[in-house]
């Protein structure tokens, strides 16, 4: 196959031209088209009915035109007597002329015969009582002409009675002239009125697209300078008002997503280095004794390794906290399992007696099926089973209780002041009683996410009956599986 030559590229068309103007540009010109078209409709709609009013003055005052039987006597006999008369003139603009049933014709003194129509001869002949039509002279001239049939009513007349047809003409002229006068008027209103549009058009567009334009330059400034304080004025409530509100919105909450990961990256380096710094100081002990060749008392180096392992596990733990934290705030595609949550419960118990030998765990669980992510709703529960457990005293108990989709666990132990409850959830809040514990601030904000993704409530409240803190996390479901499960 061979490539087909290239040929000339087509040039752009008018509307292509048209869109890549600026938005200014295109706003004003349509302005001032649709002023244009308005004004040129309602010159020509003025410019027709003002003919129309002046065609139908000129042909009422033909109508009205009364020729005298002395003045047409004149003329009858001027035109078949010339050597005895001569034919008369008449006053004003008007051309009178007789005209015979054979189109001949007899005109007044100093006006241009008027070409006769057959309408003109039909009058003569008496087929028809009146004609009115617009004929031409000899001499080129257009004239607005009324032929009737003449009766004489004159006793002093001896013309014969319908035998010829009297024409009564005015020029045109007086119609043409004011109405050219009126098109040339029409015209320079209609250019003043249409550049006047563009000009207010241009105006109205950059007053309307002020605001774009403090949009525009905002974005491309934050697109620079990765500045996300920058805040556009709002001020009213139409289109533009809401996409600056939008703009504002945008940029508060990417600035606190920002503000959000920079105080994640601190807390999460700030929690690193403490099991790494005792890593470090440990693994340096380790080291220094196989350099030196001085041997680490058993009991000493069992509990080094020790320590080694626990700080692993922490760091473990809180890198998975981490990545946990790290995923979207929305649920993962697809739809929720449903899961027994008395088996997840269950589960997560026996984990809890594992780690709290010593305490008492008594559990009355009822059944109640949930809608949610298996892996992180046992993750959850385990989380909360921990924090019982950790903050128990020894020998102390815990109670866990599922009624009704609230799953309670209530522990004995110190409790949480009032104003520490509300940042409880907060990522790697943790209260200055529990500094010194093991954990990492993120479990409870790991059973927050994972709660509200499943569609339910949790919070921390105080015993109202003794020492130690409540649990409760709040799920909907129903005490039965969905058929088919």
């Amino acid at each position: 196959m061979t490539a087909a030559p290239d040929g000339p590229r087509p040039r752009p068309g008018a509307l292509h031209r048209f869109r890549a103007l600026p938005l200014r540009s295109r706003l004003a010109l349509l302005v001032t088209a649709a002023v244009a078209v308005a004004v040129a409709a309602v010159a020509a709609a003025c410019w027709f009915v003002t003919r129309e009013q002046l065609e139908n003055q000129l042909d009422a005052s033909l109508r009205n035109v009364t020729v005298s039987d002395v003045y047409v006597k004149q003329l009858f006999t001027a035109c078949t007597r010339p050597d005895q008369a001569t034919a008369p003139q008449v006053g004003g603009t008007y051309t009178v002329q007789l005209v015979t049933a054979a189109k001949s014709t007899c005109t007044s003194a100093g006006a241009s015969p008027i070409r006769v129509t057959a309408a003109d001869a039909a009058v003569a002949a008496g087929v028809r009582d009146t004609a009115l039509h617009t004929a031409t002279t000899e001499n080129g001239r257009r004239m607005r002409v009324y032929t009737y049939g003449y009766e004489s009513h004159s006793p002093v007349s001896d013309l014969p009675t319908r035998s010829f047809a009297v024409s009564v003409a005015r020029p045109m002229s007086e119609i043409n002239d004011p109405l050219s006068s009126l098109a040339w008027m029409l015209m320079v209103v209609s250019g003043i009125g249409a550049v006047g549009a563009g000009a207010a058009g241009l105006w109205v567009a950059r007053t309307g697209l002020r605001p774009v334009d403090q949009l525009t330059g905002a974005v491309e400034h934050v697109a620079r300078t990765e500045d996300l304080t920058v805040r556009i004025p709002v001020d009213g409530e139409d289109e533009i008002a809401r996409l600056s509100r939008s703009f504002n919105s945008m940029t508060a909450s990417l600035a606190s997503s920002r503000d959000r990961q920079a105080q994640l990256i601190a807390d999460a380096g700030h929690e690193l280095r403490t099991p790494l710094t005792s890593l470090r100081t440990n693994i340096e002990l380790l080291a220094r004794s196989d350099d030196t060749g001085r041997a680490i008392p058993p009991d000493d180096r069992r509990a080094l390794m020790t320590s080694v392992k626990a700080q692993m596990t922490e760091l473990a733990s809180l890198i998975g906290d981490l990545q946990e934290l790290a995923r979207p705030d929305a649920p993962a595609p697809g739809p929720l399992q449903v899961v027994a949550l008395h088996d997840i419960a269950d589960t997560a118990l026996e984990r809890a007696r594992l780690r709290g030998p010593e305490l008492t765990i008594r559990a009355d669980l009822t059944p109640w099926y949930v809608r949610a992510e298996p892996a992180a709703l046992e993750r959850a529960v385990v989380n909360v089973l921990d924090n019982a457990v950790k903050f128990s005293p020894p020998r102390g108990t815990v109670e866990v209780a599922l009624r009704g989709g609230e799953l309670t666990v209530r522990d004995q132990g110190p409790g949480i002041p009032a104003d520490e409850l509300p940042h409880v959830f907060e990522r790697f809040w943790r209260s200055p009683s529990a500094r010194q514990l093991p954990g990492s601030g993120l479990g409870l904000s790991i059973v927050a996410r994972t709660i509200q993704q499943a569609g339910g409530e949790v919070a921390l409240r105080p015993a109202p009956d003794g020492p130690g803190t409540i649990a409760s996390i709040r799920l909907p479901g129903a005490p039965k599986p969905p058929p088919g499960l």
